[in-house]
């Protein structure tokens, strides 16, 4: 539908102009199907060469900027697939989400994305290639794909690497909620700003005098952040639990593998502190085949650029749909909602390693579907 995205733009004080897209879709905490990114995505490029837009503010509910990819729709292609098989709408939806938040990693002019209430899974997505990524005491991110059979992607595999320490790999096999200021401290946001002020925004950056976008230097974006430092000086900012268990985290992740980790995040789950004993609630009941793709990943894509990585990604994600856990992860969250998955392997040990070096194989054939993604 047209209006799953609002597209509009702003004049400014010196006559430039603004983009501004909403994610329209509340029934769905703005869940991102393919539409909405085929609505945003060819939006982006027309105005990155328009020279009349200076920037492009980026938002969506009060209750949710983005709660993840809309993984029903792919669960039902799946099911309507033959067996075994990645379907073609999976190979497209991935593709697409990919390219589009390349595009935002990468994109030449000044981009405010504000991640208010649930961030989650490919709204993280979005959000952590803006520029200025707004972040609120609402505000509640999760990569929590281990719960569905799935792995951190949307650029996780890049982004997850580099937090601090190896918090981007407990977050990764825990699903750990964030706050705004856990956001911050992991690289996530840049500001933390009242949620009140959102409806003031648009009329701040209208009354802001801004340069032509081929000026020298970034001077928009210069301009832009101390736009949001002055909102930010007055927000209500929340502990953050991550940072308080940093070292803790540490520990916990180790440097002796995958089967330590796994013993430590299984026992955390008795953990007084209720943070730290959801997390390894989480991770126990979560799929063993994803702990084993996001070790992979966090293993493998270590040097990769950012391109590099989302074409990996692509491999693994585009796999996933022809493998049963994905699946079976959706089945027990969103469609029968009884929150009891059969996972296909019980424990780590099981889940063969072809079973894992499978899911990097290319399903298309000639290039890669990515390929043109710069560095």
């Amino acid at each position: 539908m047209n209006d799953c995205v609002i597209l509009r733009e702003f004049s400014t004080a010196c006559g430039r102009r603004f983009g501004h897209a909403t994610l329209n879709a509340p029934k769905s905490l703005n869940a991102l199907s393919l539409d909405m990114i085929d609505r945003l995505a060819p939006q982006l490029d027309a105005w990155a060469a328009d020279p009349a837009i200076v920037g492009v503010l980026l938002d969506g509910g009060d209750k949710a900027f983005c709660a993840g990819g809309d993984v029903a729709a792919l669960y039902h292609a799946i099911k309507a697939a033959p067996e075994g098989e990645a379907p073609a709408e999976a190979k497209a939806f991935f593709e697409r989400e990919y390219r589009l938040d390349h595009r935002i990693h990468t994109y030449p002019k000044p981009v405010v994305c504000w991640g208010q209430g649930i961030v989650m899974g490919g709204g993280i997505g979005l959000m952590a290639g803006a520029s200025h990524r707004v972040a609120t005491p609402t505000t509640r991110m999760a990569m929590p794909e281990i719960t569905i059979g799935l792995y951190p992607d949307v650029g996780g595999s890049w982004f997850l690497r580099h937090m601090p320490g190896h918090t981007g790999l407990f977050l990764a096999l825990t699903g750990a909620p964030l706050n705004a200021a856990d956001a911050r401290f992991a690289g996530l946001a840049d500001f933390i700003v009242d949620d009140a002020e959102r409806a003031r925004l648009p009329a701040l950056i209208a009354d802001t005098r801004w340069d032509a976008p081929d000026a020298p230097g970034r001077s928009n974006h210069a301009r832009l952040g101390a736009l949001l430092d002055q909102l930010a000086a007055c927000a209500n900012v929340p502990a953050s639990p991550l940072r308080a268990h940093f070292d803790r985290i540490e520990t916990l992740i180790g440097h002796d593998g995958l089967a330590g980790i796994a013993a430590r995040l299984t026992a955390l789950a008795e953990n007084a502190d209720p943070w730290l004993a959801a997390a390894g609630k989480t991770f126990a009941r979560g799929a063993p085949s994803s702990a084993r793709l996001s070790w992979a990943l966090w293993q493998r894509t270590r040097h990769l650029s950012l391109a590099e990585v989302f074409r990996t990604e692509y491999h693994v994600s585009v796999a996933a749909t022809a493998h049963r856990d994905f699946a079976e992860g959706v089945r027990a969250l969103l469609i029968d909602k009884d929150r009891s998955p059969r996972w296909q392997y019980a424990t780590l040990d099981a889940v063969p390693d072809e079973a894992v070096e499978d899911h990097f194989k290319p399903r298309y054939s000639g290039p890669h579907p990515l390929a043109d993604l710069g560095l």
